[in-house]
């Protein structure tokens, strides 16, 4: 019999994550609490490697991308406030939070060349390949 240890609020957890697509609660190195965890796709073409994260209400601005130790980190801060008034309620809702992502470099990156852009609340980064020439085999005889 495997015994598990019982957490009352995993499964509130579970509620929270599929009726609001939120991301539980995660501890950054600065021990900051953060909510946001943006989505990330990446694809590899045919001479680029592509990172694509979804940031909504995530200024320019607010975005920073570091090359540290092979690793390509992005990182930043999210802050969102929606406030409506009408003649019979008042109604404030806000989101913020940091998040940092990052990523192992392959070893063919040409890391002087990287380009990121951001459009409609989708950062991409765009991680070129390096030329690398293949070596030609040469035979060698049997004697």
């Amino acid at each position: 019999m495997l015994v598990t240890r019982y957490n009352p609020f995993k499964e509130l957890r579970e509620l929270e994550s599929r009726l609001f697509n939120y991301y539980p609660s995660t501890q950054s190195e600065e021990g900051d609490i953060s909510a946001f965890r943006p989505s990330v796709s990446t694809r590899e073409g045919e001479f680029a490697y592509h990172i694509e994260v979804d940031l909504p209400g995530v200024k320019k601005e607010d975005i920073h991308i570091d090359l540290k130790e092979n690793q390509i980190i992005i990182s930043g801060e999210r802050s969102f406030k929606e406030e409506r008034k009408e003649n019979d309620y008042y109604k404030v809702e806000s989101s913020y939070g940091k998040f940092q992502r990052s990523f192992a470099l392959p070893e063919n990156v040409d890391v002087e060349n990287i380009e990121a852009s951001s459009e409609n609340g989708v950062l991409e980064v765009v991680l070129p390949k390096l030329k690398i020439e293949k070596a030609e085999v040469k035979k060698i005889q049997v004697k």
